[in-house]
């Protein structure tokens, strides 16, 4: 054992003495799967000295390990089974019945959250904070002397919803009352259990490699939703009872007002999930039911931060390296909302850094930092917004500026103005292809020549899945697709894949996101059109005359390759598969 975890052997989660057989400490398990570090289980133990409870619990507590993980580990030393609710478990009615009718007070389980019941005339099951204590085993096997005993883990959250139900059933008093709800908040905020509900929620996004967590209420229960490659899978549901005191910790944890319901409201959060840094943006919205609340993960380390793995092709790669290095001019990325366009000119403006050219942003909000980059805070709350950072970026002598979005007429006007003078803009707009942003601009009141006159080029992207690479197949296509390939004048053989699933990716078939793109730079003939307020669809006639690839053809690339699949390619397109 390595001399680091010799001292699990006083303080691991269950004494080795105590179960026969056990040959190994769970924190020496949990290392050699790889799902903790040598220094999250020395904190551990801190942890332990300072406060008591069980190792795991506090590896838990400071986000090391989802509690998943740590019960299949348990469950494999301990050699006990993990409770489900559904499978092993009766349903809450009928746990509640059973428990009602027993031997033992119910009020005594609620308090001491521990449930019971039989799985047949000889076997009392049972389960709770801690199935192994002694002090379970002897009141169950005191009032039930006849039955075998047999315990069993369980997710804290499931038996945090048996219990709330358990309490529900007998009108337990609520957690606050109506004259001190903003002490009750607080005081519910910081129980353990609900630090323990959204830490593990925290560990299971990150974990799935989540880009947002949701938490939407309902009627009767609230769902724990996590957007996983860009789709939402719901992860969780709980009782509604449950929801003010999450919703309390997440805005407590996020510096939002808890007592303020009735408003949106944005906070923000600096944590350390599953070992990782990490950024997390808080958004909250009054609903019927209760705050729907939004928190978006943005990692700190982003080492793949680069246009080479975000999956633009050598040609565009090339083209937008040339466009970066244009002394003046404006350069649009346009898309929806959660297309990678913040990305994309974060990774262009990372490449661009050379040391040589002072470089601005200003966002809102700023989501990753880049090294040797001024970037700006937008407060639009107190006035200081887009338009006036522009404003002041001009007295700064930059070489390139970046504005998170054009939103505005007067922000559009001062960026073609900044372009007009010898700067480089960077910006986004939200727009469905590239060439629309001529329109938008013009409906958002700026003169079509103006609109003309600066713009060197327009980008347009969408996020596509990746298919799994443990468990994708080799595919068809119709022939239809292979003619459109063929047309691409591609330099190799299509590779065409099918997503399949599996455990790997969640029974997905999609694992990862890589980026499909429209690159349109501004030719003489295209600035003509815009001057003339052309149609899109003739400006797009142009483009493709031009050799301008649309997204779709360019995930067709990418589905060639094998990296995605044609069936998503046409849905992130949105390219009518007939």
């Amino acid at each position: 054992m390595p001399s680091h975890l010799c001292a699990l052997e006083r303080q691991s989660d269950f004494p080795a003495e105590m179960i026969p057989g056990v040959s190994k400490l769970i924190g020496e398990m949990l290392v050699e799967r790889g799902l903790v570090q040598l220094d999250d289980i020395k904190k551990a133990l801190q942890l332990q000295q300072s406060t008591g409870g069980r190792i795991g619990a506090g590896l838990v507590r400071m986000g090391a390990v989802a509690e998943e993980q740590l019960l299949d580990v348990l469950a494999v030393q301990l050699e006990l089974p993990i409770a489900l609710v559904g499978r092993d478990l009766p349903d809450a009615g009928g746990l509640f019945s059973q428990i009602k009718q027993g031997r033992i007070d119910i009020n005594w389980c609620i308090d001491n959250r521990i449930i019971y019941w039989q799985s047949d005339e000889q076997t009392l099951n049972y389960t709770g904070r801690d199935p192994l204590s002694a002090f379970a085993s002897d009141v169950l096997q005191y009032h039930y002397p006849e039955f075998t005993l047999k315990p069993a883990l369980i997710l804290s959250h499931s038996l945090d919803v048996l219990i709330d139900y358990l309490r529900k059933e007998l009108n337990a008093e609520r957690f606050f009352s109506e004259g001190s709800e903003t002490k009750g908040l607080r005081e519910l905020a910081e129980e353990a259990p609900v630090v323990e509900l959204v830490n593990n929620i925290f560990s299971k996004a990150v974990g799935y490699n989540a880009s947002d967590i949701h938490l939407d209420p309902q009627e009767d229960v609230f769902r724990v939703r996590l957007r996983v490659d860009g789709i939402l899978q719901t992860h969780l549901e709980q009782p509604i009872d449950r929801y003010p005191a999450v919703a309390s910790r997440v805005k407590l944890i996020s510096e939002i007002d808890i007592a303020e319901r009735r408003l949106p409201q944005d906070g923000r959060i600096t944590t350390r999930v599953n070992g990782r840094e990490m950024d997390v943006r808080v958004s909250t919205l009054p609903g019927v039911h209760g705050e729907s609340i939004v928190m978006r993960l943005l990692p700190k380390d982003r080492k793949e931060l680069s246009l080479a793995t975000l999956g633009l092709e050598q040609d565009h790669m090339q083209l937008v390296g040339s466009l970066m290095q244009e002394a003046n001019g404006i350069v649009l990325v346009t898309g929806p909302t959660g297309s990678g366009k913040s990305t994309t000119l974060y990774a262009a403006l990372q490449e661009a850094t050379d040391g040589t050219r002072k470089i601005l942003t200003v966002e809102d909000p700023v989501e990753y930092q880049l090294p040797g980059i001024t970037q700006v805070q937008a407060h639009a709350e107190i006035g200081y917004t887009f338009a006036k950072a522009l404003r002041a970026f001009l007295r700064q002598d930059p070489d390139v500026i970046m504005v998170g979005e054009i939103r505005d007429l007067e922000t559009a006007q001062i960026a073609i103005q900044s372009a007009l003078t010898g700067h480089l803009v960077l910006s986004t707009l939200h727009t469905n292809d590239s060439l629309s942003a001529f329109t938008r601009l013009i409906d958002m009141g700026v003169e079509p020549f103006l609109v003309a006159a600066p713009i060197k080029a327009v980008q347009a992207q969408r996020l596509v899945r990746k298919v799994c690479k443990h468990c994708a197949k080799p595919g068809h296509v119709p022939e239809s697709i292979n003619t459109e390939f063929a047309n691409l004048k591609r330099d190799f053989t299509p590779a065409w894949v099918e997503a399949v699933g599996c455990a790997a990716c969640n029974h997905t078939g999609y694992s990862g996101r890589m980026g499909v793109y429209e690159i349109v730079p501004i030719s003489p003939e295209l600035h003509d059109m815009i001057i003339a307020n052309t149609p899109v669809t003739e400006m797009r006639k142009l483009a493709r005359r031009q050799g301008h690839r649309s997204m779709y053809q360019d995930g067709l690339i990418k589905a060639a390759r094998g990296q995605t699949t044609v069936e998503e390619v046409m849905r992130a397109t949105n390219i009518d598969a007939d």
